[in-house]
C-alpha cells in the first residue's frame, strides 16, 4: 500500500510539471504584458518548487521507510535535491540577474534551470517506468 502511494505521489510530480511547463509557463507569457508576467511567474515558482519538493521528499521517505535503497531511492533523492537548488539558489540568482539586466547570465541560469526540469521529467518518467 505505502509503496503504492509512493507511485501515485511520483506521478503527481510530474504531472504537476508538465501542467506548469507546457500549460502555465505559455500561457502567462502569451496573456499577461511582460511586467505581470514577471510578477506571477516569481510568485508562483516557490510554490511549484517547494510542493514538488514536499512531495519527492515524501517519496524519499517511504523509500527509506520500505528500505528501497536501490537506483529509484537515488533517482528521487536526485529531483528531490535538485527542486531545493532550483528554489533556493538558481531562482534568486535567475530574478537578480534579471533585475540587473546582466541579460547573458540571465539566459545562462534560465537554461540552466530548464536543463534541472527536464532532467527532473525524465527521472521521473524512469521511476514510473
Amino acid at each position: 500500500m505505502i509503496e503504492q502511494v509512493s507511485i501515485y505521489l511520483t506521478a503527481m510530480v510530474l504531472g504537476i510539471m508538465l501542467f506548469f511547463s507546457f500549460v502555465i509557463a505559455p500561457v502567462v507569457f502569451t496573456t499577461l504584458d511582460e511586467d505581470n508576467a514577471r510578477r506571477f511567474i516569481r510568485r508562483i515558482f516557490p510554490f511549484y518548487y517547494n510542493v514538488n519538493l514536499g512531495i519527492s521528499l515524501i517519496v524519499v521517505l517511504t523509500f527509506i521507510f520500505l528500505s528501497k535503497l536501490g537506483v529509484d531511492f537515488y533517482l528521487i533523492l536526485a529531483i528531490s535535491f535538485l527542486f531545493a537548488i532550483s528554489n533556493y539558489l538558481l531562482m534568486p540568482l535567475i530574478n537578480k540577474y534579471r533585475d540587473e539586466k546582466q541579460n547573458k547570465k540571465f539566459k545562462y541560469s534560465h537554461f540552466i534551470s530548464v536543463v534541472i526540469n527536464f532532467v527532473q521529467i525524465i527521472f521521473l518518467v524512469l521511476l514510473l517506468v
